[in-house]
């Protein structure tokens, strides 16, 4: 077969092959997606790049993928070309698995608003149809999500998002990614916990959206539970700004004051629902909380927290570390 190769190509014009190794097909301003599937010819492949003007002729490159024993080696993908690219380099690309990507990461505690931004901000998606995506019902029914939305189900994490996906397609795999952590490992403890997988992850979603320091995630998860047990209000500043504006770790006395089914300011129990997306540690912390007395924190200024068993002991930690006078009881903040 190689020395066939060999014989065709001294039939070539020299001349011409040389050129086609030597210079590529453009000055590099054309861009293509190209999907090398498993089992896909490479006549077919060299075919497509010659249409979509990547390479300047699909016999040469077949000839010179096959003269370098590339045929059977390049391997399954999304590739991104561009026309001023050589024939050695394209080829390499392939046989090394060099595949086109777009990662995203979705940050532990973000909200669906947050994500669908960030995915707004880096031209992926847009808000609107990502946020409306997170809320397919059908979707959600066929996942198993009683839920209005998928706040809370979305796995944080780094996604590969390629060209054609579309946004139902990212939210279910995000889903998915979720459930397969909840499945192994997790389920089976929430009846020990006296805790539905929903209210798991709307505490952990507070856990995340409360906690900067990871080693704290425990000690604020055990404080939630613990007011819980006792019917006190949980008191906690991102709830009261959920699906009002960003939390910034900061609230002010307005709106704590907000009637929103979420404020658990002016709610005597768990939210509704998450008010993000929680990330392993922090469902850990809620489904193994330490045994401890306290039911008040409050940040020192440095990312970490004063944890206090009694409102006289806050109100301490509140005048020590926020240089203010003490406010009425407000709980966790």
């Amino acid at each position: 077969m190689f020395i066939a190769l060999l014989v065709i190509v001294v039939l070539l014009p020299a001349a011409r092959f040389a050129l086609f190794l030597s210079l590529p097909a453009g000055d590099g301003r054309l861009t293509e997606m190209v999907e090398l599937g498993k089992g896909r010819p490479l006549r077919a492949v060299a075919q497509e790049l010659e249409s979509r003007g990547i390479v300047s002729s699909a016999r040469l490159f077949t000839l010179y993928a096959r003269l370098m024993g590339g045929d059977s080696r390049v391997k399954a993908g999304v590739y991104l070309f561009d026309n001023g690219m050589r024939p050695s380099r394209i080829l390499s690309k392939m046989l090394t698995g060099d595949v086109y990507q777009r990662l995203f990461a979705l940050p532990e505690g973000y909200s669906s608003f947050q994500v669908a931004e960030m995915l707004d901000k880096r031209g992926i998606f847009t808000k609107e149809k990502f946020l409306m995506a997170c809320r397919d019902e059908v979707m959600l029914s066929q996942l198993g999500i009683q839920a209005p939305s998928a706040e809370g189900y979305l796995f944080p994490g780094s996604y590969n998002i390629l060209p054609g996906r579309t946004e139902q397609e990212v939210v279910r795999e995000m889903i998915e990614r979720q459930q397969e952590f909840l499945k192994n490992g997790v389920r089976n403890r929430l009846k020990a916990r006296g805790l539905s997988e929903v209210q798991l992850l709307t505490l952990a979603s507070m856990v995340e959206k409360e906690a900067v320091q990871p080693a704290e995630k425990p000690l604020i998860a055990a404080v939630f539970q613990n007011r819980l047990k006792i019917g006190m209000r949980l008191q906690s500043d991102p709830t009261a700004l959920y699906g009002v504006r960003a939390f910034a770790g900061k609230v002010s006395r307005d709106d704590i004051m907000k009637e929103t089914p979420y404020n658990t300011y002016r709610i005597p129990a768990l939210p509704p629902g998450p008010i993000g997306n929680p990330g392993r540690d922090a469902i850990e912390a809620v489904l193994s909380p330490p045994s401890v007395p306290y039911l008040y924190f409050v940040g020192r200024g440095d990312g970490s927290h004063q944890f206090s068993r009694d409102l006289a002991s806050h109100n301490n930690a509140v005048n020590k570390y926020l240089k203010a006078p003490p406010a009425p009881p407000r709980g966790t903040k």
